[in-house]
């Protein structure tokens, strides 16, 4: 059961509430300029953000990123079938719910505790076609049929850690069987100097798909501090000129990196496969103070 819970009486503020789940301790944090917006944190560690009066709002620079990816894979309102691997609070489905009705989508958590507690407090409307699987990533991806999916988002973490498996050749190459033809793939990718997670991870990528760019905060791609890269791949030509736009107006600005300096900024990094991967690295505590 939910610690901390308590019903909210008329003129008292929302209150955090907390419950234990496969992955450690999971709380929701009022957000105290949106009535109705909640923050996740597993373990202290901040993983989504949902406002259920706006699910078009997306909080998190990541997930804004990701939004951009949702809004140009494909013309502005039309439905998409998208493939989450990884739930949080189900914060991107929701935005994809919210602007592209009648899309069909998946959402693959293996946390099923966690899920049991995004359902209860912060509903999904009864009217999105959502589907959610309790079952690991890469095994519900399996489930995918081929060329099934528009959009593939990796957005897993355990621990704060994308687990190994979730990292190789093998692995991208089973979401590229479940993309259809001019489908993307687009993974949040968390790293800190000398960034050798990062290049590995658009090493392995590239190994599978030939059109790839990078977003993240100057400061990531310079190897300055540690946080988040969103990493975007299809088999034909990526918006990178509306990406880039839409990065560099965002409210936390990022840049955007293809073509010659991505493949500079990988450095002769080596692909990953099965045999061969590790999990990402763990974010230093001071990420989270």
């Amino acid at each position: 059961m939910a610690k901390g819970k308590q019903k909210q009486g008329r003129g008292r503020a929302a209150e955090p509430i907390s419950v234990r789940v496969a992955g450690g301790l999971a709380e929701l944090v009022p957000d105290r300029d949106r009535p109705r917006g909640r923050t996740l944190l597993i373990d202290g560690a901040p993983q989504s953000h949902v406002d259920l009066d706006d699910p078009a709002h997306l909080d998190f620079s990541y997930q804004r990123r990701l939004g951009h990816i949702a809004d140009l894979v494909a013309p502005p309102g039309k439905p998409l079938q998208v493939v989450h691997l990884g739930g949080g609070a189900f914060t991107l489905a929701r935005y994809i719910a919210a602007t592209r009705p009648r899309s069909t989508q998946q959402i693959v958590e293996i946390d099923a505790p966690l899920v049991q507690f995004i359902r209860a407090e912060l509903p999904l409307e009864p009217g999105w076609r959502i589907r959610v699987r309790g079952t690991d990533a890469r095994e519900g991806l399996a489930r995918i049929p081929d060329g099934w999916a528009d959009l593939i988002i990796a957005d897993v973490f355990s621990g704060a850690r994308t687990p190994a498996h979730l990292t190789s050749t093998e692995f991208v190459t089973d979401v590229r069987r479940a993309l259809r033809p001019g489908g993307h793939y687009a993974a949040n990718l968390a790293d800190g100097p000398p960034l050798a997670h990062l290049k590995a991870q658009i090493a392995t990528v590239r190994t599978v798909f030939p059109e790839l760019c990078l977003t993240a905060d100057p400061a990531v791609l310079r190897g300055r501090r540690f946080g988040n890269a969103v990493l975007l791949a299809s088999d034909h030509e990526l918006p990178i000129a509306e990406l880039t736009r839409r990065a560099a107006t965002d409210p936390h600005q990022g840049r955007v990196e293809h073509g010659r300096p991505l493949l500079d900024f990988t450095g002769g990094a080596e692909p990953v496969t099965d045999a061969s991967a590790r999990p990402s690295p763990a974010p230093p505590p001071s990420v989270f103070e």
